[in-house]
C-alpha cells in the first residue's frame, strides 16, 4: 500500500462534508467523467487527456462536489477492457486533476482494485464500485487506505444483468445486501460517516425494480444513518417513463427525478450535466 495518500485523505477530513448534506442545502453533485469511448451518454465520453482535464474541472468550477472519473463502460452488454487499458485511460485524468487543485474531491468508478490502488496512489479519495465490493482485495484497499466508498448494487454483471433480473422484495434485498457490506467496513475499524451506498439503478433491475428503489430510499440508511447517492441521469428508466429512446433526449426527466432526490434529502446525485443541476438546486435551495 501507498503511505502517501492515507494522511491526505484522513487530515482534509472532507470526504464526510461530500457524501452527507447539509441541513440547510440540497444534494451533493457528482459530475461524470467518462474517459471511455462507449458510455451509453454519447456527449459524454472524453477520449483525450486534455478534453477529459478541462471537463473535470469545469465541473468543479461550476459547482460539483465530485469528479467522478471512470475508464470502463458498465453499460448493459458492455465489453469489458483490460486492467492496462483502464489504468492507461484514468490515472493520468487523476493526476492532472489534482495536481491542477489539491482540494476538491476526486471518486473512481471503477471495479478492479489494481485500478483502485492506482488512482488513490494518484490523488483520488473515493472508490466508487459498481460491482458493491465483491472483490475482497477491494474492501482490503478501502480497509487499508482509510478512503471513502460507495458501494453499489449490481445484479449479476454488465453482460448479464438485464436478463429477466428477478426479485421477491428488490427494494429490501438490495439494502439489506449493501448495508450488510458497509456494516462489515464499519466493523473492521472504517468509518460509517465515509460510506455511501447506491442502490443501482438500472444494474440488474427492472423499471418497477427502479421505481420502487426509489421510492423505498429510506431502508439504505440503516440505522447508522449511511449517506445515500442516485444514479439515474439519463438513464433508460427515464427514456421508459418518458418515452425518450435517445440519450441525449433524457435531460428533463433527468432533473425531475433530481428535483425528488432534493425533497427526499438524498445526499448524492451523480449526473452528466453539472450546470443544469446546480441550477435546479439552487433554486430549490432558495424557495424550500
Amino acid at each position: 500500500m501507498g503511505d502517501d495518500f492515507r494522511p491526505r485523505v484522513v487530515h482534509r477530513n472532507r470526504i464526510s462534508t461530500g457524501l452527507h448534506r447539509d441541513e440547510t442545502n440540497s444534494c451533493h453533485v457528482m459530475g461524470i467523467l467518462n474517459v471511455t469511448p462507449d458510455s451509453f451518454h454519447e456527449e459524454s465520453r472524453k477520449t483525450t487527456l486534455e478534453s477529459a482535464v478541462q471537463a473535470g474541472l469545469g465541473m468543479w468550477e461550476l459547482g460539483a462536489t465530485w469528479v467522478d472519473v471512470g475508464g470502463e463502460s458498465t453499460r448493459p452488454n458492455a465489453d469489458p477492457v483490460s486492467v492496462e487499458e483502464e489504468l492507461e485511460r484514468v490515472i493520468p485524468v487523476i493526476e492532472a486533476l489534482r495536481a491542477a487543485n489539491s482540494e476538491n474531491l476526486i471518486s473512481i468508478d471503477t471495479r478492479r482494485p489494481q485500478v483502485a490502488q492506482a488512482a488513490l496512489d494518484a490523488g483520488a479519495d473515493l472508490i466508487n464500485d459498481v460491482s458493491g465490493l465483491r472483490d475482497p482485495e477491494m474492501v482490503k484497499i478501502v480497509l487499508d487506505s482509510g478512503c471513502g466508498v460507495c458501494i453499489m448494487h449490481m445484479q449479476g454483471t454488465p453482460q448479464t444483468m438485464q436478463i429477466q433480473p428477478t426479485y421477491e422484495d428488490c427494494a429490501k434485498e438490495v439494502s439489506s445486501q449493501l448495508l450488510e457490506t458497509a456494516r462489515g467496513l464499519v466493523a473492521a475499524g472504517h468509518p460509517a460517516e465515509y460510506i455511501i451506498l447506491d442502490p443501482g439503478i438500472g444494474f440488474g433491475k427492472t423499471l418497477d425494480h427502479n421505481i420502487e428503489l426509489l421510492q423505498r430510499h429510506e431502508l439504505f440508511r440503516g440505522i447508522e444513518g449511511f449517506a445515500v447517492l442516485w444514479g439515474v441521469s439519463r438513464k433508460s428508466i427515464i427514456g421508459q417513463l418518458t418515452g425518450h429512446s435517445e440519450p441525449s433526449e433524457r435531460l428533463s426527466g433527468t432533473l425531475a427525478i433530481a428535483s425528488l432526490a432534493h425533497f427526499e434529502r438524498i445526499d448524492v446525485v451523480r449526473v452528466h450535466d453539472v450546470q443544469e443541476h446546480i441550477d435546479v438546486f439552487n433554486v430549490l435551495n432558495a424557495i424550500d
